[in-house]
């Protein structure tokens, strides 16, 4: 899903590139936004689905929500929703193969009370089937109450589904933080470059350094040091 100015097209292209190549199995790849401009052709384009938010509201991730939509482009069976800061570094064909009704990271910062909590860079459900299009309704008609008990949508997502009994995590070595797992800490930051964990399969980027600074060697912070790191750029096309 694209929406606003963060990210341009060049994102969702890079993301299409990777998945083509680490994908085996055949696929739709569907990018969801407001602006399909310079999307390449092999990019499978809708509008960004409706989910009725205030204007001015700080962004917490709500409109990721809209892919529960009822009949969303008429998805059926095993759907991976992958953020579009995410760098793909080995095969994704287990995501599908993992058992599972709803499949997401456990987020990296998760509370000891809300262990289950997940990171919604990359999960996978099932479209058409199991009545997702019911964590979009009730966020629809209990918005202000849900905003107010949760932080972002995906605490307010890991708690539906979680209610529901039917979430699961991938297994910890397949999506790894490049902030958390891959760059050394202080004062080995500046003389090791970041690395891949073993079984890393999809490096996910959330906060600063994006991957186009961890290319760059900035760490879009004073408080952490990322020295340049040529396999994201390897990864990242």
């Amino acid at each position: 899903m694209k929406w606003g100015s963060k990210y341009d097209a060049s994102y969702v292209n890079k993301l299409a590139s990777m998945v083509r190549r680490h994908l085996a199995r055949p696929h739709r790849f569907i990018c969801f936004t407001d602006d399909p401009t310079d999307l390449d052709a092999g990019v499978e384009r809708h509008p960004l689905p409706e989910v009725a938010l205030p204007d001015g509201i700080p962004e917490r991730g709500w409109r990721k929500l809209g892919i529960f939509q009822r009949n969303l482009a008429d998805l059926q069976g095993s759907t991976l929703f992958l953020d579009l800061d995410v760098v793909i570094v080995d095969a994704l064909d287990p995501f599908f193969e993992h058992p599972g009704r709803f499949c997401i990271i456990r987020d990296y910062k998760a509370l000891r009370r809300d262990r289950y909590v997940g990171n919604s860079s990359v999960f996978r459900f099932e479209a058409g089937t199991d009545g997702w299009e019911g964590i979009l309704e009730t966020f629809v008609r209990d918005r202000e109450a849900i905003r107010a008990r949760f932080r972002n949508e995906q605490e307010y997502l890991s708690h539906y589904v979680h209610s529901s009994g039917a979430l699961s995590h991938w297994p910890h070595a397949w999506c790894r933080s490049f902030k958390h797992d891959c760059m050394p800490g202080l004062p080995w930051a500046f003389f090791r470059t970041p690395r891949i964990p073993e079984g890393a399969r999809i490096i996910v980027f959330h906060g600063h350094p994006h991957p186009d600074e961890a290319i760059a060697g900035r760490s879009g912070s004073w408080k952490r040091h990322v020295r340049p790191t040529p396999w994201v750029a390897e990864h990242w096309r």
